[in-house]
């Protein structure tokens, strides 16, 4: 008979967690890897890693746009200015986050 690995782990106020060490080491985990959450209608979840080899098709779609539309117009592509930047940094200026501040009942 096989035992079942366990771990616990706790939602910050954000919903938030860090994955236990062992689960890492047993998915082989690293820093910015993602993982992927399947549940089942008993309530029953497990998590998987995502792999690379597994394309984002949205992504990929606009990436592939993109690709087309350059190749199309390459006399659109201009180098980022001095003013847009300005620009943006004015818009977004003095905007902070705290990412552990508790989310709104909104965001929730």
């Amino acid at each position: 008979m096989t035992t079942l690995a366990q771990e616990v782990s706790k939602l910050t106020n954000r919903y938030q967690t860090t994955v236990p060490a062992g689960v890492r080491k047993q998915l082989k985990l690293g820093k910015g890897d993602q993982i992927r959450y399947c549940t089942e209608p008993s309530g029953r979840v497990y998590i998987e890693p995502v792999r690379s080899d597994e394309d984002d098709p949205a992504l990929g779609a606009f990436l592939d746009f993109v690709e087309a539309d350059i190749k199309a117009h390459p006399d659109r592509i201009r180098a980022f200015d001095g003013a847009l930047h300005g620009r943006l940094a004015a818009l977004v200026g003095d905007v902070e986050v705290d990412l552990d501040a508790p989310l709104s009942p909104e965001d929730e």
